[in-house]
């Protein structure tokens, strides 16, 4: 297992933001053998993990990642910025950390095109930002991309935050845009900026999540359906919001759960 930590280098000045910040991905990068189907392409997992735009879960992020390993992926975790910069701070650094992951395709094992992100809450909002914003200017011009390098090829979303109307989790939203909160409250609202550019979803949630309620993956999907959008979706009778893994090992064990990681796992492959 290859584990490396690289500084994902944004120029915030050039999208109009004040400030810095220290962004990294982390690797987990399973070793090439032998043994086990030498140089075998992969896909890859870029893991955005929750908590409400003020911090980032310990709970979503190596866990995950490792489970993504056994299922037979590269993994990375994306540790990006928060209570430092507005958006979209944190949508350039995924953007960026997907352009990472794609040239170093060759040397990491990684199908370059079966680049999926990976978002659980707040971090989900994020995931699926990039799946709305990825083509747009003020995601590809100040980071100089023209030739797709940031487009995910698919989203994984968990238990995510999409809406900022009736049903938003408000202090994610407010938690993401400080200052700007009245001037792009709507744009970030998601299910109003899905495209036919945006790439196919897995998404998951609980029925009875009483933080962020059902209706943001319900709201999203619908949208995906109205541009012809690729996706699976399953709904959980019951369930805490936050669950992870829905295992003992990330706090929260829920058997009807669990088995989400398996699927997503069949639906990476069919991609």
């Amino acid at each position: 297992m290859l584990h490396k930590v690289i500084n994902i280098n944004v120029d915030y000045q050039a999208a109009g933001l004040e400030g810095s910040a220290d962004p990294k991905l982390y690797t987990y990068i399973i070793s090439h053998s032998p043994e086990m189907d030498y140089h075998k392409k992969r896909p890859a997992v870029i893991v955005c993990p929750g908590g409400g735009y003020v911090m980032t879960s310990d709970r979503e992020a190596e866990p995950i990642a490792l489970r993504f390993n056994s299922l037979g992926f590269q993994s990375f975790v994306l540790r990006y910025s928060v209570n430092k910069l507005p958006f979209p701070g944190a949508l350039l650094e995924l953007s960026k950390a997907v352009s990472v992951v794609r040239e170093n395709a060759a040397e990491w094992d990684i199908d370059p095109e079966k680049i999926i992100v990976c978002g659980f809450s707040a971090g989900g909002h994020l995931a699926a930002s990039l799946g709305v914003f990825w083509n747009k200017d003020f995601v590809t011009v100040p980071l100089g991309f023209e030739h797709q390098e940031n487009r995910p090829n698919g989203m994984i979303l968990a238990y995510p935050v999409i809406t900022s109307g009736e049903f938003a989790h408000r202090d994610s939203f407010i938690n993401l845009l400080k200052d700007r909160y009245e001037q792009d409250l709507a744009l970030v609202s998601l299910e109003n900026r899905v495209s036919p550019d945006t790439p196919p979803a897995f998404i998951w949630h609980t029925f009875d999540d009483g933080c962020v309620p059902v209706e943001n993956s319900l709201l999203l999907a619908n949208a995906l359906r109205k541009q012809g959008i690729s996706f699976e979706m399953h709904i959980f009778p019951s369930g805490p919001h936050g669950l992870s893994l829905a295992t003992d090992e990330t706090g929260i064990l829920n058997e009807g759960c669990r088995a989400w990681t398996e699927m997503a796992g069949r639906w990476i492959h069919e991609l």
